[in-house]
Formats: structure tokens, sequence, C-alpha cells
């Protein structure tokens, strides 16, 4: 059988989801050919749009940038765990990953597939299945510097409540100030120990439809990965073409 090339990038397009806070992305044109003779455009994104993947410095200033990190890490054989039919905000476990640990270890590349690219582009899409700091640290455990996931991130995405600002000041003004609880900031347990793993790890994010490696995996195909960002200088992550190669 020929190998099939999979492309697990979302496209890049002005206003597509970002995570909450993060710089809102905006393609328009700098040159036409009406006017410049060429067509060029001038691209706003941040670091962490679209489909990616964070370096170690993504959270903390003493760890690896982006450029520090060697290319091994951006590609290597797959291992598929399938996570698909998870409740919305489920904790995945080490025992849930364990199948998929058993095939996995150095230099491998392990995929969680949640099924939550489908939400992409909705509301649902905030709601995906997350590691525990237990699963995480298995993951670093059997070897694995690589993880990439079909999702917004790899630990819980903050509820950042209700987009109309009419709706969230109406529910302050009926919420008592003492009754409403602080804001949490997110703890990223994951991403320190999958990142501040030994030689530093990498995270991919917002990968798309895993199910044609899934399907290549339990047909005994190989399956390899390739993760391979923007050359950014110092960065804390960038933005990558993500594409499967199925044996």
């Amino acid at each position: 059988m020929a190998a099939t090339l999979v492309d697990l990038t979302h496209q890049v397009t002005t206003a597509m989801p970002v995570y909450p806070g993060d710089p809102a992305v905006v393609l328009e044109p700098a040159l036409t050919t009406a006017t410049a003779g060429v067509n060029v455009l001038a691209l706003h994104l941040g670091s962490q749009s679209g489909t990616h993947v964070d370096a170690p410095y993504h959270v903390d200033v003493t760890w690896p940038t982006l450029d520090g990190l060697p290319l091994e890490r951006f590609t290597g054989p797959a291992v598929v765990a399938d996570l698909r039919g998870l409740e919305p905000r489920a904790e995945v476990t080490a025992e849930q990953l364990a199948p998929a640990l058993e095939r996995a270890g150095e230099g491998t590349v392990l995929l969680l597939a949640t099924g939550w690219a489908r939400h992409w582009g909705t509301d649902a899409y905030l709601a995906h299945p997350s590691l525990t700091a237990g699963a995480a640290a298995a993951i670093v455990a059997a070897g694995v510097r690589t993880v990439g996931v079909d999702a917004l991130s790899v630990d819980p995405t903050p509820d950042p409540g209700p987009g109309d600002p009419a709706v969230a000041a109406l529910l302050a003004d009926l919420t008592d100030e003492h009754d409403q609880p602080a804001a949490e900031e997110p703890t990223l347990a994951a991403h320190r120990v999958l990142l501040g793993a030994p030689g530093g790890g990498v995270i991919a994010e917002n990968l798309t439809d895993l199910r044609p490696l899934l399907e290549a995996q339990r047909d005994g195909r190989p399956v390899e990965v390739s993760l391979f960002p923007l050359r950014l200088v110092a960065a804390d992550g960038a933005p990558v073409r993500a594409v499967a190669r199925l044996g």
C-alpha cells in the first residue's frame, strides 16, 4: 500500500479560534498586484495561534526556548491514544493512557485523540478533556518527550464566562461581591510536567481529526508525524504545519 499524507493542521484565517486572551488572528493584504505588481499578505497572530507547538519556555523563563530544542523533538513515529467518548472537561488518567504508553518510548510522538477537533469554532471546544498531572508524569516516565492533542490544550481551559458584555454586567449586578469567588488562574500542571521533562519536552495543540491515524494504527500501518515550527528566535512556541505519514 502506498504511503498516505494526512494534514493535521487547521487553516489560518482571520478571526479563527484562539486561547482566551491570546492575540486575535488577522490576515489582510499588504501589497496587491493592482498597486504593487505582487500579492503579499500581512499577518497578525500569536505564537500559540492555530495548530502550534509549545516549547518549555512557554511556562518557565529558565527553560529552553523553541530554537534551543533539537529538530528530533518535532518528528517521529507516532502512537495514538484513543480517548474518544469522554465527557466535557473529563480528566485523562495514567491508567487510561497505559495501553498507548506500553507501545511508546524514547523518540515516539504520543498523540491524544479526544475527538474534540469536531468542536473547533464552537464554545464546546473550550470544554475539552485534559491530562492529570499524574498522566503527564506517566508520559514522561515512559520516555516520551513529544505530545500532541486534537484540542485546545493538554490542561483545562478556563471558562471565559458570558461572551456578551451586557450579560456579564447583568450577572455581576445580580451577584453579591462577597459570594463571587475570585477567578482562578490556570495552573498548567500538565504543561509543566511535559515541558519540564529532562532535555525539554514539546506539546502540539489544536491538531485536526486524528481518526485516519487511529484507523491506520488499528490496521498495523506505521504512523509518522512531523510538527516542524516556524524558526522563531527565543520563542515560547510557534505555528506548525502538522502532517502525518501513514505507511
